[in-house]
């Protein structure tokens, strides 16, 4: 029997979708990502706590749909009737994530009714609220799949899931508490300017962000942001990260910064927070295994292998699964953890004062 994961990270260029098989470790059997409409993700970017409900409400239906077709597009082209898959996880797409203060939540949408009743496939989402009712941060869940598929007994791991934004997963070889955090900015920021400067939707291989010099000054000041010094746990998003909280920064300087100087600067933002905060919870590690979008980019492995010269740096598809698919396979493990009354966050790494169910199931059987 099968279940299928859903993810559509920070970014919003497609639906991640991963039909999977579980045995001892997940075992994938079709990835595929399917792409969301510019004018989609345009609308969705453009969401914020002043947003009126009725296009919110409009928003979840269409990406339901949305969702429930990669479903069965899937199903199709991997030749598997619905009658296989015990149930699909769908992250959804975030739309608010607040981790801290008064009224913790953590919004997505994509109606998991809609995606219920087109698939015929009973439905797991809302996978953060339950942890952030225990007092957690409701991220990164990622870590709990990443001990159960990657842990060694013989080398201790971490493993750095660069999307949007990044995160990091300690996994001991000696049985000790597993850590894992948002580390700060991924992909986010970087795409976020270059949209804004030059239309495009992602700097490829960091090439434009390496035609840049970088300005240490500015780097500087980013760096002192105080998200990077808090302690673990913690977690955080484009809510945070993003051309308001850059512009903060920028306002500051006197003289302008070229924008392609920018890049650059962001470029070694994202890879600096990440090898610091390695290098300070994970000093005697063995190995980082890269996973996400950002384990394509050639510049991001030469920089983290520069910055943590006494790590192996490899990608996940050494140890069986390809970057890219890794979150979408995350939530085909939440539903399966959901579905047999498993719990599925880890208190440590959340922050939640126990370990908890995750989701809520959405059957019409």
């Amino acid at each position: 029997m099968y279940y299928i994961g859903l993810m559509s990270g920070t970014s919003m260029d497609a639906i991640d979708a991963a039909l999977v098989e579980f045995d001892s470790k997940a075992k994938l059997k079709l990835y595929r990502e399917y792409p969301i409409d510019n004018s989609l993700r345009h609308q969705v970017r453009l969401i914020n706590e002043k947003s009126d409900l009725g296009s919110i409400a409009d928003l979840d239906h269409e990406l339901g749909y949305l969702f429930a077709n990669a479903v069965n597009n899937l199903l199709r082209e991997a030749n598997i009737s619905s009658d296989a898959v015990v149930a699909i996880g769908s992250h959804g797409q975030t739309i608010l994530h607040r981790p801290d203060g008064t009224h913790k939540t953590s919004i997505q949408i994509s109606d998991p009714n809609i995606i219920c009743a087109k698939t015929g496939i009973t439905t797991v989402a809302d996978f953060r609220r339950m942890d952030m009712a225990f007092g957690g941060q409701g991220a990164p869940l990622a870590s709990a799949f990443h001990q159960y598929q990657f842990q060694q007994n013989d080398k201790s791991l971490v493993t750095l899931n660069i999307g949007g934004i990044a995160n990091i997963t300690l996994l001991p070889n000696d049985g000790s508490k597993v850590i894992g955090f948002d580390t700060g900015p991924g992909n986010g920021l970087l795409d976020d300017w270059i949209q804004l400067n030059k239309n495009e939707e992602y700097d490829k291989d960091s090439i434009w962000a390496q035609s840049g010099a970088v300005n240490n000054e500015l780097l500087e000041q980013l760096l002192s942001d105080k998200y990077f010094s808090m302690p673990a746990p913690k977690s955080t998003g484009r809510e945070y990260f993003n051309l308001e909280w850059l512009n903060n920064f920028l306002s500051k300087h006197t003289t302008d910064i070229k924008p392609v100087d920018i890049q650059a600067t962001l470029l070694h933002l994202s890879i600096i927070s990440i090898c610091d905060a390695i290098k300070e919870v994970a000093p005697e590690y063995n190995e980082v295994l890269l996973c996400g979008g950002g384990a394509y980019n050639p510049v991001f492995i030469t920089l983290i292998q520069s910055l943590l010269a006494d790590m192996k740096v490899t990608t996940t598809t050494e140890y069986g699964l390809t970057p890219d698919c890794i979150e979408a396979v995350t939530f085909a493990w939440l539903a399966k953890q959901r579905m047999e009354n498993k719990s599925a966050n880890l208190p440590d790494v959340t922050g939640a004062t126990r370990a908890v169910l995750l989701g809520g199931i959405y059957s019409s059987k």
